[in-house]
C-alpha cells in the first residue's frame, strides 16, 4: 500500500492519515528547538526551587510580605493559575455534554494544560504557609496529638478545592488517552512499546470496551462539570467572606468563574497557536477551531466588561467611604498602571474579537492572548493587594513592595508548567486520534451504475 505523502494544506480525509499524523508528533526526532525550549523551562523550574529553598531557609520577609499587605504575589498567581485550569474543563466536559464539534481538535491540549496548571497553583498555598515543611499539617488526617486543621482558613479551602479538580481532571485526562496511547503502542517497539503497553491498559478496542469507555468518560464529564462553577466558586469566598473593602461582594462567585475560563481560553490560544505550526497539524487545528474559541473568549471577556461596570458601580451605589475610596485609588492611586492594565487588556482588547479578521488572523489572536494573559494576572494583583494596602483605618496603609523572591517564584511557575506540558506534547498524543475519526465523514460508495450511495 502506497504511502500518502504528508500534505499540511490538505485536510486530513482518512482514518489511516489521522493515525499517521499524531503519531508523527511523537515519534518524529525533537528537533535543536525542542531542546532550546526544554532547556529553559528546566531552567526557570530550577530557578523556582532554589528561590522557594532561600524562602524556606530566610522566612516570607525575603518576599517583601509587611503589614497591612500579607496576601500578595504568590496568593496573586496562586488565583491565576487555579483560573488557567477551568478552560480545560470547560472544552472537555461542558462541551463534549452539548456535543459540541469543534472541541474535538483542541480538548487535549487543554485537559493537560488544565492538570499542569492545578499543580502549578498547588504550589502556591505551600509556599504562602510560611513553614513550607509541615504543609501536610493542612490536610485532616488521624493523627494522636489532636493538630486539628482550622476549618475557617480560607487555605483550607483550597487544598480540598485543588486536591478534588485535581483528582478528577487527572482521571477525566487519563481516560481520554487510553484508546490513543493504544494506537500509539501499536506503531512503536522497544521500551516505548512497553511503556505505552502499560498505560494503555490492555485497550484492544473491542466492542465492549467501547461501550464501557463510552459510558466512564460521559459520567466523568457529569462530574467534571460541576468543578467549573465549585472550585473558582471556593477561591473567591477567600475573599468574599471577609469585611474587607473591594472584596465583600456577592458578585465574587460568578465574577470569578468567568475570569477563569477567560483567562484559561488565553492561555489556550497562547500554547495552540505556536504548537499546531511545530507539530504540523494545521490539517487538523483549522481557523475554524480558533474563531470558535475566541467567539468563546468574547462572550466571557463581555461578561468580565459588565462586572468590572458593576464593581464600580456597587461601590459607588453602596455609598460606603471605605468602597468608594478602595475603588478610587485602584484606578487614580499608587497601582493605577495595574488597575488600568487589568481593564484595558481583559475589557477592551477582547472586544476586538467582534471581528471575523481578527478571529481567524492567528498572529492578532496570539497577541490579544498575550493580553489576556497579563490582564488576568493584574486583575487578581489589583484585587488582592489594592483593598489589603487601603483597609479600614488610614494610619495603617501601605503599598507592596516585590522582591526578587516574588518575581523569581512567579517566573519559575511558569517554567515549571511549561516543562510539563513540553514534556507532555513530545511524549503523549496532544491532539484526540479517535474523536477527530469520528468527526470524519464515512466514504461514499459508487453503485454500479455511476452514482454514489
Amino acid at each position: 500500500m502506497a504511502v500518502i505523502p504528508y500534505d499540511p494544506s490538505r485536510p486530513t480525509q482518512t482514518h489511516g492519515e489521522v493515525t499517521r499524523d499524531v503519531i508523527a508528533t511523537i515519534t518524529s526526532k525533537p528537533t535543536k528547538g525542542y531542546y532550546i525550549l526544554l532547556g529553559t523551562m528546566a531552567f526557570l523550574t530550577a530557578l523556582l526551587l532554589g528561590s522557594v529553598t532561600m524562602l524556606m531557609k530566610d522566612g516570607l520577609g525575603l518576599a517583601g510580605y509587611a503589614p497591612p499587605i500579607m496576601w500578595s504575589v504568590y496568593i496573586t498567581t496562586f488565583v491565576f493559575w487555579v483560573g488557567i485550569g477551568h478552560a480545560g474543563t470547560l472544552i472537555s466536559a461542558i462541551l463534549f455534554l452539548f456535543r459540541s464539534p469543534w472541541r474535538t481538535a483542541v480538548y487535549r491540549a487543554t485537559e493537560a494544560m488544565t492538570v499542569f496548571a492545578v499543580m502549578t497553583a498547588a504550589l502556591f498555598p505551600i509556599i504562602h504557609i510560611g513553614r513550607q515543611w509541615i504543609f501536610y499539617w493542612l490536610l485532616p488526617y488521624p493523627n494522636a496529638r489532636y493538630l486539628w486543621p482550622n476549618f475557617k482558613s480560607p487555605l483550607l479551602w483550597d487544598v480540598f478545592a485543588i486536591s478534588t479538580y485535581l483528582t478528577v481532571s487527572s482521571t477525566f485526562l487519563m481516560v481520554g488517552l487510553v484508546p490513543d496511547i493504544a494506537a500509539v503502542r501499536d506503531h512503536v517497539s522497544g521500551w516505548r512499546k512497553k511503556l505505552y503497553g502499560m498505560l494503555s491498559l490492555g485497550w484492544t478496542g473491542a466492542d465492549s470496551q467501547w461501550r464501557h469507555y463510552s459510558r466512564a468518560y460521559l459520567y466523568l464529564a457529569a462530574l467534571a462539570t460541576p468543578l467549573v462553577l465549585s472550585v473558582h466558586s471556593v477561591v473567591s469566598w477567600d475573599f468574599a467572606v471577609s469585611i474587607v473593602p473591594g472584596w465583600h461582594g456577592t458578585i465574587f462567585a460568578p465574577y470569578f468563574v468567568a475570569g477563569a475560563i477567560y483567562s484559561g481560553i488565553g492561555m489556550v490560544l497562547t500554547l495552540m497557536i505556536p504548537l499546531r505550526k511545530v507539530l504540523k497539524v494545521e490539517h487538523m487545528i483549522t481557523d475554524y477551531h480558533f474563531d470558535n474559541l475566541s467567539k468563546l473568549t468574547l462572550f466571557t471577556g463581555s461578561i468580565l466588561f459588565y462586572a468590572y461596570a458593576m464593581e464600580y458601580f456597587v461601590a459607588w451605589y453602596s455609598g460606603s467611604t471605605f468602597e468608594q475610596t478602595t475603588f478610587w485609588l485602584r484606578a487614580f492611586g499608587p497601582a493605577w498602571w495595574a488597575g488600568w492594565s487589568m481593564i484595558i487588556c481583559n475589557a477592551f482588547v477582547s472586544q476586538l474579537l467582534w471581528f471575523k479578521k481578527i478571529r481567524t488572523n492567528l498572529t492578532s489572536l496570539f497577541v490579544i492572548s498575550i493580553f489576556i494573559n497579563l490582564g488576568m494576572w493584574f486583575e487578581r494583583y489589583v484585587i488582592v493587594t489594592s483593598s489589603l494596602a487601603n483597609d479600614y483605618v488610614p494610619y495603617a496603609w501601605g503599598q507592596i513592595n516585590p522582591t526578587w523572591a516574588d518575581w523569581t517564584i512567579l517566573l519559575g511557575s511558569f517554567g515549571w508548567f511549561g516543562l510539563w506540558f513540553t514534556l507532555f506534547y513530545k511524549n503523549f498524543p496532544i491532539v484526540a486520534i479517535q474523536e477527530i475519526k469520528e468527526m470524519i465523514p464515512m466514504p461514499r460508495r459508487k453503485s454500479s451504475h455511476g452514482g454514489a450511495h
